[in-house]
Formats: C-alpha cells, sequence, structure tokens
C-alpha cells in the first residue's frame, strides 16, 4: 500500500533530483561553454582577419630597420649611372633582411593565440645570416663588376651586342639569386648545394621564374617612378608575393631533396 508520506517522501527524492540534475547540466553547460570559448579564442572571422595584417606590420618595420643602413645612402646618391657600382655595394644589409623576413612569413601563425613574427625575424636572421651572405656577396661582386661595365659601357666603346649580354647576365643571375635566397631561407643545405639547386630550378619550375621575373619588374618600375624608399615600405608585400610565387619550388625541395 502506497501512504501519503511514501508520495510526499517521492516528490522530494524527485525535487532533490531534478534539482542535482539541472545542477550537473548547468555545470556541464558552463564547462562546455569555457572550452568552446577557449577554442574559439583567435580563431573567428575578425582574428583571420587581423594575424596577416598584424605580421605583415611587424615584419615590414623589422625588415625597414634592418635594411636602414643601405637605405640611407641608397636615397642620398643621384641617380647617375656612375654611382650604380656604389648602390650595389649599399645592398649588402638587404640580403639577410630579406631572408629573415622570408622565414618570420613563412612560419606565421593563422591566429591571435599564435603571433610571434618578431621573434621569427630574429631567429630566421640569426639563423640564415651566414648562408646567406655566402652567396648574397658573391652575387653583388658579380653585379657591381657588371654595373661599373654598363656604366662606361659608351665611353669604353662596349658594342650594343656586349651590353645585351651583360644585361642578360644580370638577370638570369640575380632570378638564380631570388632562388638561392629562398632555398637558405627556409632550408639548412650546403652553399654548394643551394648554388647548384637554385641554378637547377630555373629550368625545372620555370613559372616560378617567369613570376619571379614579374615581381623584378614591378620592383624596378616602382624605383623608376619613385624612389629606393618607397620600395622598402612595400617591402614586406615583395617578400610575400615573391614567398607565394616560389611555393612549387620550395614544396619540391622539402619534398625531394629533405628527408
Amino acid at each position: 500500500m502506497i501512504t501519503a508520506d511514501d508520495v510526499e517522501d517521492g516528490r522530494q527524492s524527485g525535487r532533490a533530483g531534478a534539482s542535482s540534475n539541472g545542477t550537473a547540466a548547468g555545470s556541464g553547460v558552463t564547462r562546455s561553454g569555457a572550452t568552446t570559448a577557449d577554442r574559439l579564442f583567435g580563431e573567428g572571422p575578425l582574428a583571420r582577419a587581423v594575424a596577416p595584417i598584424y605580421t605583415f606590420l611587424v615584419v615590414d618595420l623589422l625588415l625597414l630597420l634592418a635594411c636602414l643602413p643601405a637605405l640611407i645612402p641608397l636615397v642620398a646618391l643621384d641617380r647617375d649611372a656612375s654611382n650604380a657600382p656604389l648602390a650595389v655595394a649599399c645592398a649588402l644589409p638587404v640580403g639577410p633582411a630579406l631572408s629573415a623576413a622570408l622565414y618570420a612569413l613563412r612560419r606565421r601563425g593563422r591566429d591571435l593565440t599564435e603571433l610571434h613574427p618578431a621573434a621569427a625575424f630574429r631567429r630566421g636572421y640569426r639563423m640564415n645570416l651566414g648562408g646567406v651572405l655566402r652567396v648574397w656577396v658573391p652575387w653583388l661582386a658579380g653585379m657591381a663588376l657588371i654595373a661599373e661595365n654598363l656604366s662606361h659601357a659608351r665611353a669604353a666603346a662596349i658594342p650594343a651586342g656586349w651590353r645585351a649580354a651583360l644585361v642578360a647576365v644580370a638577370v638570369v643571375a640575380t632570378l638564380w639569386m631570388i632562388n638561392a635566397l629562398m632555398i637558405t631561407s627556409l632550408f639548412a643545405f650546403r652553399t654548394v648545394d643551394v648554388a647548384r639547386l637554385a641554378a637547377y630550378f630555373l629550368g625545372r619550375t620555370r613559372r616560378v621564374t617567369v613570376g619571379n621575373l614579374g615581381v623584378l619588374i614591378a620592383a624596378g618600375v616602382l624605383v623608376e617612378v619613385s624612389s629606393e624608399a618607397v620600395l622598402g615600405l612595400f617591402a614586406v608585400l615583395f617578400a610575400a608575393v615573391l614567398l607565394h610565387v616560389c611555393t612549387p619550388m620550395t614544396d619540391q625541395v622539402e619534398r625531394d631533396f629533405t628527408a
């Protein structure tokens, strides 16, 4: 027989159970909500839009600071053919700085919780300094020699065919330098291997070579219509474009030449 006391006890038991279940459910919702909030922090659309902008601004500032010893004399020099070898020599700090920018852009985080562009830039500069200079300095020396010959071409009565050949050599050498700089910035190879891979990929990835040539032309046009300082302000954008254009080459290097 079920008495009134039994019914009351059942009601109290039911209320207690409902209360405990509600509390547990509430705590479960709270924990789930906290977990979701933690998971979504830095991964929303606004964060995804802000992250690359922040990275580009920081890397651009550091790139400008690292290139400042080159930019100041370049801006001060007159645009005269006789100053071409000196302008090439002033570009010595540009190689390591551009390498560090490529390294930082390649390793940039996708959300706000992974943004450390300044640390990545410093690490890339420190790690790649020696390797970059071993390919950058010989290239600069060759460019200075070509610039010296072209600046005195008419006085030395150098035939037009030889001048065209020198320009072609300078363009090919610069395209090779872009490949070598990209490989040195992102991978750890011996200098002789970097030189061989850079030459190999000039013909192996022709779309990359043509894309890099387009970037060079755009940079030259920008300097011609404005100044070297303007190119320096937008240097991080050119670095990002180079990184994107060279993606097929770097992917193949990683796939075929690294363990």
